[in-house]
């Protein structure tokens, strides 16, 4: 980039920031260059509303958890990976946990 080109930006950054404070009820104006291409006003458009992210997020959380535990059970555990959405399979894990607490005790 050349000195002049810097000089023109810094000036039309200057003449922005000018037309910006003039303008009214919060509204931008454009600078009244040419050069200057500058938006009046900044509009954020959302594509999914905040409701649906937070449902979006407990639903892959929960997706993932099971996937995650699949793929444990499944793979390193060399289990079947269907096996592990069966409540037997939890009952039992259940018991051990109990049964390895109360030889602690």
């Amino acid at each position: 980039m050349s000195v002049n080109h810097l000089k023109q930006q810094v000036q039309s950054l200057e003449e922005y920031n000018d037309a910006l404070k003039k303008g009214k009820d919060g509204e931008m104006e454009m600078a009244e260059t040419k050069e200057s291409v500058w938006p009046k006003e900044r509009i954020r458009i959302r594509l999914l509303p905040i409701w649906l992210r937070l449902v979006l997020l407990i639903v892959f959380t929960f997706i993932s958890l099971m996937a995650g535990a699949a793929v444990g059970y499944g793979v390193i555990g060399d289990g079947k990976a269907a096996d592990v959405f069966k409540t037997s399979t939890w009952t039992h894990i259940i018991d051990l946990v109990n049964k390895d607490d109360r030889q602690k005790e």
